[in-house]
């Protein structure tokens, strides 16, 4: 029996729908008391429907009447039973039919939320796998751009050394240069003076003149081979400056690469690679030069000889 039903209540409530006029059925006695159960109520319906020909023997109740009237009533009241039954067995019947109209109702909505929390479990399944693959992948791209950060810290130090290289190269080539004019001048000097000895002594000795002069068309060949030098030496500068300029351009685009964090790891492999190349391009373009402006020492031996 459900909490708060008594069969009184239910009693009551299908005296009030007949004297109202009404069928007594479940859902109206359910309706007029605001709760119960259906098989409580069915239950107690079938008690008070029981109890209701007692109570109304009770209460049409003739006094004393000829034999024949009171069997005519007792037919009419047993006519009046039969009735009465039959339309109360239609009742029940009907109002068991809705019960178990009711009960496979309830029976498929329970399965179909079965179903749906089934479904909602194994979404909720997948979802949690979902979000653990999502956070693995975001470690590992977190550890990635840690890596290609240091990468990136690696790569502009190298940019930067390469700079100062090219600063070095660009102070020592400046040196040089600086060099090979004060040795032109004092090659000129030099010359200048031969010229003054040898038209000075044309007249003591012109095979010394002659001598004088042979020296002095070496000089000048000399002097040719090392302008040729210096201009050799001027052209390697030069490229070194553009070679540096290149290098600078590249860092620039190798760091815009790198702000686009698009294909990373293939970017600073051939950065790296670059940069390797253009310390030795500037390896052997310092070597060149070093080479091209030093004079060579047969040269100045010939031209001490030449003097004396």
């Amino acid at each position: 029996m459900a909490r708060g039903i008594t069969q009184e209540q239910v009693s009551a409530a299908a005296d009030a729908l007949v004297t109202a006029g009404e069928r007594p059925t479940v859902e109206k006695v359910r309706a007029q008391l605001g709760t119960g159960s259906p098989n409580t109520v069915t239950r107690m319906l079938d008690t008070w429907r029981g109890a209701l020909a007692t109570r109304l023997s009770q209460v049409l109740a003739l006094p004393d009447v000829p034999a024949d009237v009171g069997q005519a009533f007792t037919e009419v009241w047993r006519l009046a039973m039969a009735q009465a039954g039959s339309l109360a067995q239609a009742a029940l019947v009907q109002e068991q039919s809705a019960l178990l109209a009711t009960q496979s109702s309830l029976t498929q909505e329970r399965k179909l939320w079965e179903i749906a929390l089934a479904e909602a479990q194994a979404q909720a399944q997948s979802a949690g796998q979902a979000r653990e693959v999502a956070e693995t992948r975001l470690a590992d791209v977190q550890r990635l751009v840690e890596q290609q950060a240091g990468q990136l810290a690696e790569l502009l130090q190298q940019r930067d050394a390469s700079q100062r290289r090219a600063e070095q190269l660009d102070e020592a080539f400046e040196a040089h240069k600086s060099s090979v004019a004060a040795e032109r001048e004092a090659q000129v000097a030099h010359v200048r003076a031969v010229e003054d000895r040898a038209h000075a002594e044309i007249d003591r000795a012109r095979e010394e003149a002659k001598s004088l002069q042979a020296a002095l068309r070496q000089k000048e060949r000399e002097t040719s081979a090392i302008t040729s030098r210096l201009e050799t030496a001027v052209a390697s500068a030069r490229a070194t400056e553009h070679l540096a300029t290149e290098q600078g351009a590249r860092a620039k685009t190798l760091e815009q690469q790198l702000a686009r964090m698009d294909g990373l790891p293939a970017a600073l492999l051939a950065a790296q690679q670059a940069l390797q190349a253009a310390t030795h391009r500037e390896a052997a373009l310092r070597a060149k030069a070093r080479i091209a402006t030093k004079p060579k020492p047969a040269a100045r031996k010939r031209a001490g000889k030449n003097d004396h």
